[in-house]
Protein backbone atom coordinates (compact mmCIF):
# COMPACT_ATOMS: atom_id res chain seq x y z
CA UNK A 1 0.00 0.00 0.00
CA UNK A 2 1.39 3.17 -1.57
CA UNK A 3 2.24 6.07 1.56
CA UNK A 4 0.17 8.30 -0.53
CA UNK A 5 -3.00 5.82 -0.93
CA UNK A 6 -2.63 5.02 3.08
CA UNK A 7 -2.75 8.87 3.87
CA UNK A 8 -6.09 9.36 1.68
CA UNK A 9 -7.97 6.30 3.70
CA UNK A 10 -7.65 7.63 6.89
CA UNK A 11 -8.14 10.82 5.82
CA UNK A 12 -11.68 9.35 4.58
CA UNK A 13 -12.21 7.91 7.86
CA UNK A 14 -11.78 10.57 9.99
CA UNK A 15 -14.07 12.70 7.65
CA UNK A 16 -16.51 9.65 8.25
CA UNK A 17 -15.86 9.67 12.24
CA UNK A 18 -16.06 13.64 12.23
CA UNK A 19 -19.65 13.12 10.49
CA UNK A 20 -20.83 10.71 12.32
CA UNK A 21 -20.45 12.56 15.85
CA UNK A 22 -21.71 16.08 14.66
CA UNK A 23 -24.42 17.46 13.75
CA UNK A 24 -25.19 18.14 9.89
CA UNK A 25 -25.99 22.08 8.88
CA UNK A 26 -29.48 21.10 8.50
CA UNK A 27 -29.84 19.69 12.62
CA UNK A 28 -28.25 22.88 13.62
CA UNK A 29 -30.67 24.95 11.82
CA UNK A 30 -33.71 22.98 13.22
CA UNK A 31 -31.76 23.62 17.04
CA UNK A 32 -31.19 27.04 16.59
CA UNK A 33 -34.92 27.09 14.68
CA UNK A 34 -36.41 25.43 17.83
CA UNK A 35 -34.53 27.97 20.35
CA UNK A 36 -35.78 30.98 18.92
CA UNK A 37 -39.20 29.57 19.07
CA UNK A 38 -39.12 29.18 22.57
CA UNK A 39 -37.19 32.14 23.13
CA UNK A 40 -40.08 34.93 21.34
CA UNK A 41 -43.02 32.78 21.22
CA UNK A 42 -42.82 30.47 24.81
CA UNK A 43 -40.50 32.91 26.35
CA UNK A 44 -41.84 35.68 24.75
CA UNK A 45 -44.87 36.71 23.06
CA UNK A 46 -47.13 34.19 25.19
CA UNK A 47 -46.07 36.48 27.96
CA UNK A 48 -48.74 38.96 27.05
CA UNK A 49 -52.44 38.89 26.11
CA UNK A 50 -52.83 39.11 21.96
CA UNK A 51 -56.50 40.46 22.44
CA UNK A 52 -55.40 43.57 24.51
CA UNK A 53 -51.33 43.53 23.72
CA UNK A 54 -51.39 42.87 19.88
CA UNK A 55 -48.56 45.69 19.48
CA UNK A 56 -46.40 43.74 22.10
CA UNK A 57 -47.39 40.51 20.72
CA UNK A 58 -46.04 41.22 17.55
CA UNK A 59 -43.33 43.06 18.63
CA UNK A 60 -41.57 40.18 20.43
CA UNK A 61 -42.31 38.18 17.52
CA UNK A 62 -40.68 40.67 14.67
CA UNK A 63 -37.34 40.89 16.96
CA UNK A 64 -37.47 36.43 16.79
CA UNK A 65 -37.87 36.86 12.76
CA UNK A 66 -34.83 39.75 12.80
CA UNK A 67 -32.73 36.43 13.66
CA UNK A 68 -34.45 33.93 11.27
CA UNK A 69 -37.20 35.50 9.04
CA UNK A 70 -37.34 31.15 7.76
CA UNK A 71 -39.27 30.08 10.79
CA UNK A 72 -42.80 29.33 9.67
CA UNK A 73 -44.51 29.37 12.95
CA UNK A 74 -43.28 32.57 14.13
CA UNK A 75 -44.91 34.05 10.75
CA UNK A 76 -47.93 32.17 11.32
CA UNK A 77 -48.25 32.92 14.93
CA UNK A 78 -47.86 36.78 13.83
CA UNK A 79 -51.52 35.72 11.38
CA UNK A 80 -53.16 33.85 13.86
CA UNK A 81 -54.35 36.99 16.28
CA UNK A 82 -55.29 38.76 13.34
CA UNK A 83 -57.98 36.12 12.60
CA UNK A 84 -59.37 36.16 15.42
CA UNK A 85 -59.69 39.73 15.58
CA UNK A 86 -61.43 39.60 11.97
CA UNK A 87 -58.60 41.41 10.10
CA UNK A 88 -58.20 38.69 7.47
CA UNK A 89 -56.42 40.88 5.25
CA UNK A 90 -53.49 41.81 7.58
CA UNK A 91 -53.24 38.20 9.20
CA UNK A 92 -53.07 37.14 5.27
CA UNK A 93 -49.51 38.33 4.47
CA UNK A 94 -48.31 36.90 6.99
CA UNK A 95 -49.44 33.36 6.87
CA UNK A 96 -48.83 33.64 2.98
CA UNK A 97 -44.83 34.06 4.37
CA UNK A 98 -45.79 30.82 6.72
CA UNK A 99 -46.68 29.19 3.84
CA UNK A 100 -44.22 30.18 1.26
CA UNK A 101 -41.33 28.38 4.29
CA UNK A 102 -43.13 25.40 5.22
CA UNK A 103 -46.32 24.77 2.73
CA UNK A 104 -46.71 21.28 4.00
CA UNK A 105 -47.30 22.36 7.49
CA UNK A 106 -49.33 25.17 6.78
CA UNK A 107 -50.43 25.54 3.33
CA UNK A 108 -54.05 24.18 4.42
CA UNK A 109 -54.36 25.78 7.69
CA UNK A 110 -54.51 28.50 5.38
CA UNK A 111 -56.80 27.21 3.47
CA UNK A 112 -58.68 26.51 6.15
CA UNK A 113 -58.82 30.16 7.27
CA UNK A 114 -60.47 31.11 3.43
CA UNK A 115 -62.96 29.07 4.10
CA UNK A 116 -64.23 29.40 7.85
CA UNK A 117 -62.86 32.96 8.77
CA UNK A 118 -62.51 35.35 5.70
CA UNK A 119 -65.27 33.14 3.37
CA UNK A 120 -63.01 33.52 0.24
CA UNK A 121 -64.59 30.17 -0.65
CA UNK A 122 -63.16 30.04 -4.45
CA UNK A 123 -59.79 30.43 -3.31
CA UNK A 124 -60.19 28.16 -0.28
CA UNK A 125 -61.23 25.62 -2.75
CA UNK A 126 -58.08 26.58 -5.18
CA UNK A 127 -56.37 26.22 -1.84
CA UNK A 128 -57.47 22.84 -0.63
CA UNK A 129 -57.28 21.53 -4.29
CA UNK A 130 -53.54 22.25 -4.13
CA UNK A 131 -53.00 20.99 -0.72
CA UNK A 132 -54.30 17.63 -2.24
CA UNK A 133 -52.56 17.41 -5.52
CA UNK A 134 -49.06 17.54 -3.09
CA UNK A 135 -49.91 15.94 0.31
CA UNK A 136 -53.24 13.67 -0.07
CA UNK A 137 -56.43 14.23 1.46
CA UNK A 138 -55.50 15.13 4.80
CA UNK A 139 -56.99 16.77 8.11
CA UNK A 140 -56.93 20.17 9.31
CA UNK A 141 -58.89 21.29 12.02
CA UNK A 142 -60.53 17.89 12.12
CA UNK A 143 -62.26 17.07 9.05
CA UNK A 144 -60.56 16.50 5.63
CA UNK A 145 -59.75 18.56 3.13
CA UNK A 146 -62.25 17.96 0.78
CA UNK A 147 -65.08 18.73 3.66
CA UNK A 148 -63.76 22.32 3.56
CA UNK A 149 -64.25 21.99 -0.22
CA UNK A 150 -67.63 20.64 0.63
CA UNK A 151 -69.03 23.41 2.80
CA UNK A 152 -67.21 26.02 -0.04
CA UNK A 153 -69.35 24.91 -2.52
CA UNK A 154 -72.54 25.00 -0.46
CA UNK A 155 -71.61 28.34 -0.05
CA UNK A 156 -71.10 28.90 -3.71
CA UNK A 157 -74.53 27.36 -4.40
CA UNK A 158 -73.21 23.89 -6.02
CA UNK A 159 -75.08 21.32 -3.65
CA UNK A 160 -74.94 18.42 -5.76
CA UNK A 161 -70.98 19.03 -5.59
CA UNK A 162 -70.93 19.25 -1.62
CA UNK A 163 -74.05 16.31 -1.36
CA UNK A 164 -70.77 14.16 -3.52
CA UNK A 165 -67.95 15.30 -1.40
CA UNK A 166 -69.90 14.76 2.61
CA UNK A 167 -71.23 11.45 1.18
CA UNK A 168 -67.97 10.33 0.48
CA UNK A 169 -66.29 11.34 4.08
CA UNK A 170 -68.84 10.22 6.15
CA UNK A 171 -68.50 6.87 3.92
CA UNK A 172 -64.55 7.23 4.92
CA UNK A 173 -64.81 7.89 8.63
CA UNK A 174 -67.04 4.65 8.67
CA UNK A 175 -64.42 2.52 6.62
CA UNK A 176 -61.17 4.12 8.76
CA UNK A 177 -62.24 5.79 11.70
CA UNK A 178 -64.18 2.65 13.11
CA UNK A 179 -67.45 3.90 12.62
CA UNK A 180 -66.77 7.13 14.58
CA UNK A 181 -69.48 9.59 12.30
CA UNK A 182 -69.01 13.30 12.90
CA UNK A 183 -72.56 15.02 13.54
CA UNK A 184 -71.26 17.93 11.77
CA UNK A 185 -70.48 15.71 8.69
CA UNK A 186 -73.74 14.13 9.14
CA UNK A 187 -75.17 17.59 9.42
CA UNK A 188 -73.96 19.16 6.71
CA UNK A 189 -74.49 16.18 4.35
CA UNK A 190 -77.99 16.65 5.51
CA UNK A 191 -78.08 20.25 4.57
CA UNK A 192 -76.85 19.65 1.05
CA UNK A 193 -79.78 17.64 0.41
CA UNK A 194 -81.92 20.26 2.37
CA UNK A 195 -80.85 23.00 0.14
CA UNK A 196 -81.83 20.34 -3.05
CA UNK A 197 -85.44 20.10 -1.49
CA UNK A 198 -84.94 16.20 -0.52
CA UNK A 199 -86.40 16.53 2.34
CA UNK A 200 -86.87 12.80 3.56
CA UNK A 201 -83.57 12.02 3.01
CA UNK A 202 -81.96 15.26 4.84
CA UNK A 203 -84.04 14.74 7.40
CA UNK A 204 -82.57 11.09 7.96
CA UNK A 205 -78.87 12.56 8.04
CA UNK A 206 -80.54 15.45 10.90
CA UNK A 207 -81.74 11.92 12.89
CA UNK A 208 -78.50 10.54 12.20
CA UNK A 209 -76.40 13.50 13.75
CA UNK A 210 -78.90 13.86 16.61
CA UNK A 211 -78.44 10.10 17.80
CA UNK A 212 -74.74 10.79 18.25
CA UNK A 213 -75.65 15.38 19.30
CA UNK A 214 -79.09 14.75 20.81
CA UNK A 215 -79.34 18.28 21.81
CA UNK A 216 -77.82 19.71 18.66
CA UNK A 217 -80.00 22.73 18.17
CA UNK A 218 -78.45 23.10 14.51
CA UNK A 219 -80.13 19.89 13.29
CA UNK A 220 -83.08 20.10 14.86
CA UNK A 221 -84.37 23.31 13.45
CA UNK A 222 -83.55 22.21 9.97
CA UNK A 223 -85.33 18.86 11.02
CA UNK A 224 -88.56 21.25 11.94
CA UNK A 225 -88.26 23.19 8.43
CA UNK A 226 -88.00 19.99 6.30
CA UNK A 227 -90.67 18.90 8.04
CA UNK A 228 -92.85 21.82 7.38
CA UNK A 229 -92.40 21.34 3.52
CA UNK A 230 -93.52 18.08 3.89
CA UNK A 231 -96.76 19.26 5.64
CA UNK A 232 -96.03 17.53 8.77
CA UNK A 233 -98.48 17.85 11.85
CA UNK A 234 -98.16 21.39 13.19
CA UNK A 235 -97.40 20.24 16.57
CA UNK A 236 -94.67 17.75 15.60
CA UNK A 237 -93.02 21.02 13.62
CA UNK A 238 -93.87 23.39 16.67
CA UNK A 239 -91.87 20.74 19.70
CA UNK A 240 -88.75 20.38 17.34
CA UNK A 241 -88.66 24.19 16.62
CA UNK A 242 -89.18 24.88 20.45
CA UNK A 243 -86.24 22.50 21.15
CA UNK A 244 -84.11 23.72 18.93
CA UNK A 245 -84.51 27.16 20.39
CA UNK A 246 -84.17 26.34 23.88
CA UNK A 247 -81.46 24.08 23.19
CA UNK A 248 -79.35 26.74 21.37
CA UNK A 249 -80.16 29.12 23.85
CA UNK A 250 -77.88 27.01 26.05
CA UNK A 251 -75.14 26.49 23.45
CA UNK A 252 -75.66 23.56 21.88
CA UNK A 253 -74.72 24.22 18.35
CA UNK A 254 -72.28 23.87 16.18
CA UNK A 255 -69.29 22.40 18.50
CA UNK A 256 -66.43 23.06 16.52
CA UNK A 257 -63.60 24.27 18.09
CA UNK A 258 -63.59 28.03 16.24
CA UNK A 259 -67.08 28.77 16.27
CA UNK A 260 -66.21 31.09 19.12
CA UNK A 261 -64.59 33.11 16.67
CA UNK A 262 -66.82 32.48 13.56
CA UNK A 263 -70.23 31.44 12.51
CA UNK A 264 -70.33 28.51 10.58
CA UNK A 265 -71.98 28.45 7.89
CA UNK A 266 -75.96 27.10 8.47
CA UNK A 267 -75.45 28.14 12.21
CA UNK A 268 -78.54 29.54 13.47
CA UNK A 269 -78.34 32.48 15.42
CA UNK A 270 -81.38 32.89 17.34
CA UNK A 271 -82.97 36.31 18.50
CA UNK A 272 -83.22 36.42 22.12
Amino acid sequence: MTYKFFTTICFLMIQMAFGQNNPTEQELKKKNQEAIIEEFVTNGAEKYNYNYQMAEWQNILDQGLKKDSTIAYLWQQKAMPYFKAKKYEVGMIYIDKAVQYNPERWQSYRAFIKCIFAKTYKEAIIDFEDCKKKFGNNYVMDHTYNFYIGLSFLQLNEFSKAEILFKDYIEDIYKNRQGLEHPTALFYYGISKYEQKKWNEAIVEFDKALKIYPNFSDAKYYKAVCLSRLEDKQENISKLYDEAKEDAKKGYTINEDNTIYETYPYQKRWKN
